[in-house]
């Protein structure tokens, strides 16, 4: 290492402490929220209200999550989130590579026209009560399919899958396939799915994480508490301060209250987020991928 940079000139080595320096910083002011949100669900709430808690946790407690594991409410929408997630993904990649794959096919008189009606819609809506008043007339207002069919499709995720499919599987293959009496549907489902592995891992992450962490179609299309996702019960806490009384049920003091609230808030972020915390690190380059993917024309 040290051979390395007394090769490097005086200049070089300067541009390099500094992009050090500057993405060392960037980096913990980007992870050190996270890092305060995890040291204070430990910590003694006293001490964070009085800004004790800096670099380490101050005391050691727990409370915060003994009532999230004992809330029915909280493990209902975890749970709602979960389904929501799962069946919504996949939902959405089977619906976003059947659209793709004919677009995709140079042949398919209707390509161009679906293509420009598509992109339409990245720009102009119906806007939200014209979409409420539909998800009412369909009935699927206050049902847990709204959250998962609403979305069931997104435009730039097409575009991806599109891209991806017209640059890695070659037209002579299919006409190979033809000739052995393949039709579109079998060659769609045995060769063009096998062989999109890299995009289906890519939509998989786009569509997954959008669907975690979505709370807007439950707060305005979902009226049943029973359904709502785990996201709009975390800005229930922490935006409306509302934590619910059978959480505090057995907390006499209004002070101790307020501190369990604290420590609830704390403990329910890292839980809602735990999930994408621990499975990002590992897929992390389909992200990357994705978006380079989506910037090359198809």
């Amino acid at each position: 290492m040290f051979a390395r940079l007394k090769a490097k000139s005086r200049s070089d080595l300067l541009f390099d402490i500094f992009n050090y320096v500057l993405l060392g910083s960037v980096a913990v002011l980007v992870l050190y929220p996270l890092y305060f949100i995890i040291i204070a669900s430990f910590s003694d709430p006293d001490a964070i209200n009085t800004g004790q808690v800096v670099v380490l946790p101050k005391g050691f407690n727990i409370l915060g999550y003994q009532k999230i594991f004992e809330n029915t409410k909280i493990w209902r929408a975890y749970s709602n989130t979960v389904f929501y997630t799962l069946t919504g993904t996949a939902i959405n990649i089977i619906l976003t590579m059947m659209f793709a794959y004919p677009l995709s096919r140079k042949d398919f008189s209707g390509r161009r026209f679906l293509t420009l009606f598509m992109m339409f819609t990245m720009y102009f809506q119906g806007g939200l009560m014209p979409t409420y008043i539909l998800m009412q007339n369909i009935g699927l207002y206050d049902t847990p399919w709204v959250m998962v069919l609403l979305p069931a499709m997104n435009v730039f995720n097409v575009i991806i899958a599109k891209t991806n499919i017209g640059n890695n599987i070659p037209e002579e293959l299919y006409e190979a396939a033809s000739m052995d009496g393949c039709s579109h549907i079998t060659f769609f489902c045995r060769i063009v799915m096998p062989l999109s592995k890299s995009v289906l891992a890519v939509l998989a992450l786009y569509y997954g994480v959008s669907h975690w962490n979505e709370f807007m179609n439950g707060l305005v299309y979902l009226r049943d508490e029973g359904l709502y996702p785990l996201q709009l019960v975390l800005r229930g806490i922490l935006v409306q301060n509302q934590a619910s009384a059978d959480m505090m049920a057995d907390i006499e003091s209004l002070m101790e209250q307020q501190k369990a609230a604290e420590l609830i808030k704390y403990g329910l972020m890292i839980v809602s987020a735990l999930p994408v915390l621990v499975i990002y690190p590992f897929l992390q380059k389909y992200f990357a991928k994705g978006v380079m993917v989506g910037a090359v024309k198809g």
